[in-house]
């Protein structure tokens, strides 16, 4: 739990993923997303961004700078960090979940779905995606021209 105005923030019982975060002021933050083990609390001013999670190896955000995204996507295990507006975008989380994206390229894209363990990025405009993960799969062979809606 999260009082944006004083930074303040708490979290409750054996597998509160918050326990980490009693000592750190959460000052600034503008925005806060969630996965099934943490959170990533992002302050969009400042290109800031604070992990938190009860699997040590996913409290990765510590030199990662958040300047210019414009959008955050989560599943279960992992998130993507875009700005939409210049096509650059990173993961964190569980690698096979969606975590590592190192590979894809990301200008263009309008829209970004998630499923448990997977991520699809649309390029509505262009008629174009690509997935990732392992309930994302691979989705090259798929033809995304005329496609109007996902759901």
């Amino acid at each position: 739990v999260l009082n944006k105005d004083t930074g303040d923030s708490f979290g409750w019982s054996d597998w509160s993923v918050c326990r980490g975060c009693y000592d750190k002021s959460l000052t600034g933050i503008t925005d806060v997303f969630s996965d099934s083990w943490g959170f990533l609390a992002l302050n969009k001013d400042s290109g800031d961004g604070y992990c938190v999670s009860h699997v040590p190896q996913f409290d990765e955000c510590s030199g990662k700078n958040f300047t210019g995204i414009t959008d955050v996507f989560s599943n279960s295990f992992a998130f993507l960090a875009l700005n939409k507006d210049n096509g650059v975008g990173f993961c964190l989380g569980q690698a096979s979940a969606g975590g590592d994206c190192s590979d894809k390229n990301f200008a263009g894209v309008t829209d970004v779905f998630s499923v448990a363990h997977g991520f699809f990025a649309w390029r509505k405009h262009s008629g174009t995606g690509f997935c990732w993960g392992w309930d994302g799969g691979d989705c090259s062979d798929k033809d995304f021209a005329g496609i109007t809606d996902v759901v």
